[in-house]
Order: structure tokens, then C-alpha cells, then sequence
């Protein structure tokens, strides 16, 4: 008599896969990387941090000025100079200029102690544009009105410099995502175009992908930089240099989906959508685009990177975004001579969030590229 065997765990998940559809596969298949999980969740606390609820993390506003000129960073203290136990405080500061070294310093004052305490009042500001608000994370607890806490450090004018970095942070993570968005609608609409028609089509925009291609990144970004009037307002500045990033990006993109195309376009879906008098643009957009959507995504997350790097780069040349807007490319510029490193290397602290979010963004990617293929044997 035959016995009857349970099925094995592995064949229940083999069962399991084939009856998932293409995107529970992608979803099952990223859950299990964690290295792009950890990305994905890092990102989205550096948008909601940097983008979303900057006003509120921060202290100060961003041009809040005071006396502090280059103030070091302040330590926060938790014990008195007994010794003893106390809740979280912040010392005064003094200045003091060394006759010598010609140099003005600040010493914590210890005659002045300021208690620092989570959701306090401090600058107003408007959360999210609508919502009129007044507190923030952390602040001191005091009516002195010259006190400061400046965790680390601030400018040449006195500005608290998380303040600053936080603000920042939300103009050069919004040009990555701006000009990946331009990227996107140009590069895939005329790679699809290119690969489906061929012929001259073809052959001009693979030409003048070739055309863009053959001039250096940083020469042609700072001749068009360099093209913007000087009389254009800060905000027109920002889309423009955004539309320059998209312009020079969008050719690797767009030869990318036409050899994708090219192959899909002799599949037989899109011979049968032709047989059955589908248009042109129908065939293009809504059979043949679909299957290069995987590809294009994870394209999408490796580049924006380097559009990130790309303004930042501009703005510490002097050539993309121009004070009176913040971003980690004119803080950085502010950072860029050697007696800022010498005498206030706390200016340097906007490196490490470019850093973190070019590290996630490629963990991410990582990721992504491993699900959107899961039917290989990786992962």
C-alpha cells in the first residue's frame, strides 16, 4: 500500500512563488535583501527629516543671526562642576580674542547655564506651508534672548549650522528627485520612440545622444551654469539649473530602453497588438513601455546620485544655486578654503549626509535590481 508523504516545506514555497504574480515576486524577493530594506528605510527618514519636517528638527530658523560669529560646537552637559547629576544643560559663551594668533575664540561661560529641553518654543514657522507652529525638537528653556546652542557649530554670520544643513538638505534631495523625474520623461519617451520606429528616427537620436555624450559632465555644467542671467530670481535659478541636470542625463537612459525595445517589440504581444490595428503609440505605450519599467527603476535609483552630486559640485563652484537658497552645495562652498578648515572644520559637517544619502540610494538600487528579476537565481 502506497504511503501517502506530506509535501516538503520547500516545495510548498516553490508552489507558493508560481502562484504569486510578477510584483508579490518583486515584493517577496526585496523583503528578503536587507541590505536594500535598510536603504529604503534610511531614505525615507532622510526625506521626511531633510524634506518634510525640517523647520521642526531644527532650532533656529534659517537666517536666524546672533553675536556667536563661528561659535564651536556646544557640548551638551550633564553634570554640574561639583560633579553631580543634573538634567541637560548648555553652557554660556564668552568671546576672547588672542592678542598673538590675532584670532577670536569662544570659551563656555560657566556663570551662564541654560537648560535644554525637547519640544520647545523657539522660531515660528509654517509646517509643511500651512500649519502655523512655533515648536521645535529640542531648544533652551530660558528668556535670555542672546542664548544659543549651536550642537554643531556656527557660520561666519552666527547661524546655527544644523539649521542650516537641515534646510539645505531639502533643496538638493528635491533637484535629485525633479531632475530624475525630467530624466525619466524624456529618456524613456524617446528611447521607446527610437527603438520602435528605427530607421532616421533612430539614427538621430542615437546620434545626438553621441553628440551630448562627447562633451565632459563638468565643462558643459558649468558652461550652461554659467549661461543663467544673474538677474534671475533664486527660485527660477533652481529650475533651471534642475532642467539643465535632465537635459545633459536623459541619453544614457534613452539608448538603455531602446535596446530593450528592440527586443520586445518582435515579441509576439506586440506583433499581435499590430495584427489587430493597435496604433503606434498605443503598441509603444501601453505594451512594449510596460516591460521596460523594471529597468527603468532601477536606472532611476542609481542616477539620482549623481544628479545630487552634480548640483552640489555646481554650487561649490559658484555655478549652480546662489545665496539667498541653501543647499548642501553652497554650504559646502562655505567650507571650501583652507582657513575653514583650519579654524571651523564643523563646516565640514554637511559631508556626511551626502555621504549617507548617496550610500543609501545605491543600497537601494542594489535592491531593486535583484527584485525586479525574480525569476534569476540570485538572492
Amino acid at each position: 500500500m502506497a504511503v501517502a508523504t506530506a509535501p516538503s516545506s520547500v516545495s510548498l514555497v516553490k508552489k507558493k512563488e508560481l502562484g504569486q504574480s510578477y510584483w508579490d515576486l518583486v515584493w517577496y524577493r526585496f523583503k528578503k535583501n536587507r541590505l536594500g530594506v535598510l536603504g529604503a528605510v534610511l531614505l525615507f527618514v532622510l526625506y521626511f527629516s531633510f524634506v518634510v519636517i525640517p523647520e521642526f528638527l531644527a532650532p533656529y530658523a534659517l537666517e536666524n543671526r546672533s553675536r556667536y560669529v563661528e561659535a564651536p560646537p556646544t557640548p551638551i552637559q550633564f553634570l554640574d562642576e561639583e560633579g553631580r547629576f543634573q538634567a541637560p544643560f548648555v553652557y554660556g559663551l564668552e568671546r576672547r580674542v588672542d592678542q598673538v594668533k590675532r584670532l577670536r575664540t569662544w570659551v563656555p561661560d560657566t556663570t551662564k547655564k541654560y537648560p535644554v529641553a525637547l519640544f520647545a518654543q523657539g522660531d515660528e514657522y509654517m509646517l509643511l506651508g500651512l500649519i502655523p507652529m512655533n515648536v521645535h525638537l529640542f531648544g533652551l528653556q530660558t528668556s535670555d534672548k542672546d542664548a544659543r546652542i549651536f550642537l554643531l557649530g556656527a557660520d561666519a554670520l552666527g547661524r546655527d549650522y544644523l539649521s542650516r544643513i537641515l534646510y539645505g538638505g531639502r533643496l538638493s534631495l528635491m533637484i535629485g528627485l525633479l531632475g530624475q523625474f525630467l530624466t525619466l520623461a524624456l529618456g524613456v519617451t524617446l528611447g521607446v520612440i527610437s527603438g520602435y520606429y528605427g530607421g532616421p528616427v533612430d539614427m538621430f537620436v542615437q546620434r545626438f545622444t553621441e553628440f551630448l555624450a562627447a562633451f565632459p559632465n563638468i565643462p558643459l555644467f558649468m558652461a550652461l551654469s554659467a549661461a543663467i542671467p544673474a538677474f534671475w530670481s533664486p527660485i527660477t535659478v533652481y529650475f533651471m539649473l534642475t532642467i539643465i541636470l535632465a537635459f545633459l542625463g536623459w541619453g544614457g537612459l534613452a539608448r538603455q530602453v531602446r535596446g530593450l525595445v528592440l527586443s520586445l517589440r518582435e515579441r509576439e504581444y506586440a506583433l499581435a497588438a499590430k495584427s489587430f490595428g493597435a496604433s503606434d503609440r498605443r503598441i509603444m505605450f501601453r505594451h512594449l513601455l510596460p516591460g521596460t519599467m523594471s529597468h527603468v527603476i532601477v536606472i532611476a535609483t542609481l542616477s539620482i546620485p549623481g544628479m545630487i552630486l552634480a548640483e552640489t559640485a555646481l554650487s561649490w563652484l559658484g555655478l549652480g544655486l546662489r545665496p539667498p537658497l541653501t543647499s548642501w552645495g553652497t554650504l559646502l562652498q562655505d567650507a571650501a578654503t583652507v582657513r575653514a578648515i583650519r579654524f571651523t572644520p564643523w563646516l565640514l559637517w554637511v559631508v556626511p549626509p551626502i555621504l549617507l544619502t548617496i550610500l543609501t540610494y545605491n543600497m537601494l538600487g542594489d535592491g531593486l535590481r535583484d527584485a525586479l528579476d525574480p525569476y534569476s537565481g540570485r538572492g
